[in-house]
């Protein structure tokens, strides 16, 4: 059990984990159902995909870039205040962008405001579980960033249903007040645990071990951790933004499987797969070992990437493969805050977060409007491919055969 100044093992950390799942829940649509309004979206603004895609980039950079300063902001004011105000922000934003008329209307609402929303909560929601939950961290951070890869099991066929009876204005509408208020109750419940909350009301926050921003900012490690999410990310953030695309012009989008076109179904199959490697990966970690972990699953995106491309004409074969694609993906949102922490200490582990996860707005930029521009330019999504599966494999080398080796040499904590 995670344990106070005075060693009272902390109560409550499982209601405390329910809290953060049901926050990363509700702010998940906004990225993981994007591809599905990339369509509508660019017909009424009258836009190309590449200058549509700069909305997701927006997205997921305001929510990456602003992770350190949200990271002080929830360490000096604590986690329910700022989570309930992520929510809102996150929710607030896809009801503005239902009335958004231009392009840049839309990268004010669903990219900055929603970027804003979403990393508020999210940062806050690993941050908590990382603190709670020592003793079982790659589990636990798992388990709140599935949340971010299952909520959009509930909303992406109903999202795809009432787009296509409804329009996009009227979904964007309803689903963000929806949203709004399911992460504002959740957020209520979520508290510090019980050793910050002593160190702090002692005035003796020293006492929590952990390396401060400026010094793991001048280590080597940091740096490779930063390098080696980035690679992933980008890869991941490519599939994500550009599926409905490459499905299109694959011609399986529309092809009826059990009753339900293949696009919306492997979008539900990479939410239920993507929201299972988190906490699986996370506990194999606890187990095996980070890198080792890391590894594993790096070469399992890589290697199903390479499969799902040779097979891609063929609808069944393109929604399994999917699945598996995000199951070798999804894990980096356990293993690598879990990888720090361990690293660097618990003291400053939001806002050191914070940092590192700077790299998944990297990664939504390369494998975003850079991976439609590289489309645009080829004719093809051959090159895309190429270049995500390099980096998926990339990293998993590095893992094994850099990280590994530089951990065991040098503990900062």
């Amino acid at each position: 059990m995670t344990e106070g100044i005075g060693g009272r093992p902390a109560q409550g950390r499982w209601l405390q984990l329910v809290c953060a799942v049901v926050c990363m829940m509700a702010i998940s649509s906004p990225q993981y159902t994007w591809t599905l309004f990339t369509k509508p979206l660019a017909a009424q603004l009258g836009v190309k995909l590449p200058e549509l895609q700069i909305t997701f980039s927006l997205l997921i950079v305001l929510q990456t870039f602003l992770a350190p300063l949200q990271g002080l902001i929830i360490d000096r004011f604590g986690p329910r205040l700022l989570l309930s105000l992520g929510a809102v922000l996150s929710g607030l934003s896809w009801v503005l962008a239902s009335r958004a008329g231009s392009i840049t209307e839309l990268y004010l609402t669903y990219g900055l405001l929603g970027g804003i929303g979403t990393g508020i909560v999210y940062i806050g929601a690993v941050s908590q579980m990382v603190k709670w939950f020592p003793d079982r961290r790659g589990f636990a951070v798992g388990m709140a960033a599935a949340g971010y890869g299952f909520g959009a099991i509930l909303t992406t066929i109903p999202i795809s249903a009432d787009l296509a009876s409804k329009g996009y204005q009227d979904t964007l509408f309803s689903y963000g007040w929806v949203f709004a208020a399911v992460g504002l109750l959740a957020a209520q419940g979520l508290r510090r645990p019980p050793g910050e909350l002593a160190a702090l009301q002692s005035g003796h926050r020293e006492q929590l071990a952990g390396v401060a921003p400026g010094v793991m900012l001048r280590t080597p490690l940091f740096w490779l951790l930063f390098l080696m999410m980035t690679m992933v990310s980008t890869s991941g953030l490519m599939v994500i933004s550009q599926t409905a695309a490459f499905a299109r012009d694959f011609g399986v989008a529309g092809v009826m499987i059990m009753g339900m076109a293949a696009l919306p179904l492997a979008l539900t199959v990479d939410r239920v797969t993507n929201g299972l490697t988190r906490p699986f990966f996370g506990w194999v970690s606890d187990r095996i070992g980070r890198e080792k972990t890391m590894f594993i699953a790096f070469m399992l995106e890589g290697i199903a990437m390479f499969a799902w491309l040779q097979f891609r004409a063929d609808p069944v074969l393109f929604v399994l493969l999917s699945g598996v694609v995000f199951f070798g993906w999804g894990e980096i949102f356990s293993l690598f805050p879990s990888t720090l922490t361990d690293s660097f200490g618990e003291r400053h582990a939001t806002t050191n977060y914070g940092l590192l996860y700077m790299a998944q707005g990297v990664g939504s930029i390369f494998g975003g409007p850079v991976a439609a521009q590289l489309h645009e330019s080829t004719g093809s999504w051959l090159p895309v491919f190429g270049v995500v599966i390099a980096l998926d494999i990339g990293a998993a080398l590095l893992a094994i055969l850099v990280l590994r080796p530089l951990r065991a040499r040098r503990s900062y904590v």
